[in-house]
């Protein structure tokens, strides 16, 4: 049984229909009964309700497990505490392997939450614990390239000249139906998971440009401008520690370059990964079909 966290978030929104598919029994851990019923919507059977900071839910999720999917809430300001107390828990529960959802290079410790990754790769290497760390950079993510579609501007919340690489979410979803599957043949191992390109804003302008066939500007905004997008009730001092990481991201890759490289994804899904203009076009077409059972035209 492997026990998949935050299972409604961007990352289990790619991989809980993939583990239905592969037949691989998984328990989803959510904090709410709209995401319950989501997941049951999609056949979801065995699922646990409530907050895994709480002492009786982390109980309620780990018993009979014998695989673990850590994948840390979205910008908490507990994460490093629920991934501890994860750990604990599945060492006295005699878990059997551990996979961290983790991020490329955590050993930036000036971003934010990359310390606090950092933090939970240590506690996890010297548990005892058998454990594979999944080391994915920047997503793609709808969200990102969405509002191109409509508005003909794509806003990035860093300086618009530096750099990324970025993964898909499918791509590591992949991944981790093949660490559940044979997870003693990945075991101890640290994976960096990097799709192909090292892309500017101007860059991934210019491929939704090409793929919806007109021209897309492009605009940096402020950390907070992003965060309401995410967060529909966003309010400064309520997410404290979400603004707080969002501006250690804009200080340092607004200076900084963050790229990694492909080719240990690749080997791992033996295939190429996908490409950010593949993943701009699946999500453009998408968008068309929406509109399209909409009645917009």
């Amino acid at each position: 049984m492997l026990l998949v966290t935050a299972a409604q978030g961007n990352q289990a929104k790619r991989l809980v229909p993939k583990l239905l598919t592969a037949g691989i029994p998984f328990r989803a851990c959510v904090r709410s009964d709209a995401s319950a019923s989501a997941l049951r919507g999609l056949g979801v059977t065995d699922i646990v309700v409530g907050d895994l900071g709480a002492t009786a839910t982390l109980k309620r999720a780990i018993r009979g497990v014998s695989i673990v999917y850590q994948i840390g809430p979205a910008c908490h300001p507990k994460e490093r505490d629920m991934g501890f107390a994860m750990i604990e828990a599945a060492r006295a529960a005699g878990v059997k392997h551990f996979i961290f959802s983790s991020v490329l290079h955590a050993i930036v410790t000036d971003l934010v939450q990359h310390e606090i990754k950092r933090d939970i790769e240590e506690k996890l290497i010297s548990s005892g614990l058998e454990y594979t760390i999944l080391q994915p950079t920047n997503y793609m993510l709808p969200l990102k390239v969405r509002s191109s579609f409509t508005d003909n501007v794509f806003k990035l919340s860093w300086t618009l000249e530096r750099r990324q690489s970025m993964v898909d979410l499918g791509d590591i979803a992949d991944v981790v139906v093949a660490v559940a599957r044979e997870p003693e043949r990945h075991s101890g191992a640290t994976y960096e998971l990097v799709g192909p390109g090292r892309h500017t804003a101007h860059d991934i302008a210019e491929i939704i440009a090409r793929v919806v066939g007109h021209r897309i500007s492009v605009e940096q905004i402020a950390p907070e401008t992003y965060l309401k997008a995410v967060f529909v009730d966003f309010e400064s001092r309520e997410f404290e520690h979400q603004t707080k990481v969002h501006r250690s991201i804009t200080r340092y890759l607004g200076a900084h370059d963050f790229v990694g490289n492909p080719n240990v994804l690749g080997w791992l899904l033996n295939r190429a990964p996908t490409s950010l203009e593949s993943f701009v076009r699946s999500e453009f077409a998408d968008y068309q079909s929406t509109r399209k059972l909409s009645g917009v035209r």
